[in-house]
């Protein structure tokens, strides 16, 4: 059989695979995450839709055109006759409304809240898919990372089969020592199952926000550590505060086009009469004003429902700040503690792992120590060495969701 046969197609799939594979680091992950994203495109034009609807916000009514028949008998000789009467005439006329000052800065006030309202909600989606992107590259970033030393760690077990099958066979060690070396060996198998699918679940995440179909974490991690008084600095210009501002805001222009009611509003109207050339044709010019009369029951009470509106807008602030503080602390509190277990894991922990397998193997050479509990030392190493960087990858996660959630982390 002629081996270049196979080998055309195994290598053009190996081609494919490496051109499906992308490299993308975590502020590229970000600045992806920011372009052409359909939430963010979709937040963008209800922007865009609220000013273009605010620049008409305090614009005058349409005019109105009037046009009829007036003062046309129905009885008598001249009876539906337009020219036979001195009153009858065929009128054409424009009216305008104009509503109150008042009113008008309301309704532009209220357009101009409705502005704030979507950019805050735009802000809340650009965070939310950072924070997002951002753990999806940090996730598969760490499965790469523990899927290495997960392989590196079963190929550097399976050296010591082939040792144990010789002390079997010179009797020097049981035959179960066999079936103990194959359960530590399975042990790190496990693993890196649960790592590759691990790695699978990041990538799919991270899929949404890049192009690619097969995206690799390259790089490095973004930093652990980051300052809290500055984030909680910048906890005033959370989006979800402004938007809690401009909900705000719009309550008290409702409040205010509520209060304009109580205003007169004003028209203005002309009206041209065609009439019989004997009597000639006349203009007619007429101005009104509402009457905001019995304001108790018409007036006030959509005022104090409004101003109840408002009063609530404001107290709901208030609760909104309260609850990004208690959420921003707990999440601090959260992201000590990942960082404490994992700077203890790998100062501490690690350390002693490592001198075991070390002593353990030193009396395995002078023969005082079995094989087995070399293989378990080591495997045991294996294990903290995944769990360690488990750790890690908690801490890291957590701090980049503070700042992406909290503070001004941006590519």
């Amino acid at each position: 059989m002629n081996w270049r046969i196979g080998w055309v197609p195994f290598s053009a799939l190996l081609v494919a695979q490496a051109a499906q594979a992308q490299s993308v680091g975590y502020e590229e992950t970000l600045a992806a995450a920011r372009a052409e994203q359909p939430m963010l495109e979709a937040g963008a034009l209800r922007v865009q839709a609220r000013r273009d609807a605010a620049d008409a916000a305090d614009e005058l009514p349409d005019p109105r055109v009037r046009a009829g028949v007036m003062n046309l008998p129905v009885t008598g000789p001249a009876a539906f006759n337009p020219y036979a009467q001195l009153p009858t005439q065929l009128a054409v006329g424009i009216e305008q409304e104009i509503p109150n000052l008042a009113r008008r800065r309301a309704r532009y006030g209220l357009a101009g809240s409705e502005i704030g309202i979507a950019e805050a909600r735009l802000g809340l989606s650009e965070r939310s898919i950072l924070a997002e992107a951002g753990t999806a590259w940090i996730g598969l970033y760490y499965a790469q990372q523990r899927l290495a030393l997960a392989r590196d760690s079963l190929d550097s077990l399976r050296d010591f089969v082939p040792v144990a099958v010789s002390a079997v066979a010179s009797g020097s060690a049981r035959p179960a020592d066999s079936l103990a070396i194959r359960r530590e060996l399975l042990e790190i198998e496990d693993a890196i199952t649960r790592i590759e699918a691990a790695r699978a679940a990041a990538r799919a995440r991270l899929q949404r926000y890049i192009a690619g179909s097969e995206p690799v974490a390259a790089g490095g991690a973004p930093q652990v550590t980051m300052d809290p008084e500055e984030l909680r600095f910048a906890l005033e210009a959370n989006p979800e505060l402004r938007l809690a501002d401009a909900e705000q805001r719009r309550a008290e222009a409702a409040a205010d086009l509520a209060r304009a009611e109580k205003r007169p509003d004003f028209g203005v109207s002309v009206t041209y009469g065609h009439r019989n050339p004997d009597f000639g044709s006349v203009i007619s010019v007429m101005g009104s004003v509402t009457l905001p009369i019995f304001t108790d029951r018409r007036q006030n009470p959509r005022i104090a429902a409004a101003e109840a509106d408002a009063a609530a807008a404001s107290a709901e602030r208030v609760d909104r700040l309260r609850a990004i503080r208690a959420r921003f602390e707990t999440d601090l509190a959260e992201w000590r503690s990942a960082l404490q277990q994992w700077e203890r894991a790998r100062d501490q922990l690690l350390p002693l792992a490592r001198d075991r397998a070390d002593l353990e193997t030193a009396s395995f050479a002078a023969g005082r120590a079995d094989l087995v509990e070399v293989i378990a030392a080591k495997s045991a190493l294996a294990l903290l060495e995944l769990e360690i960087l488990e750790r890690e990858q908690m801490a890291v996660e957590a701090a980049a969701t503070l700042r992406l959630t909290y503070g001004e982390d941006r590519p």
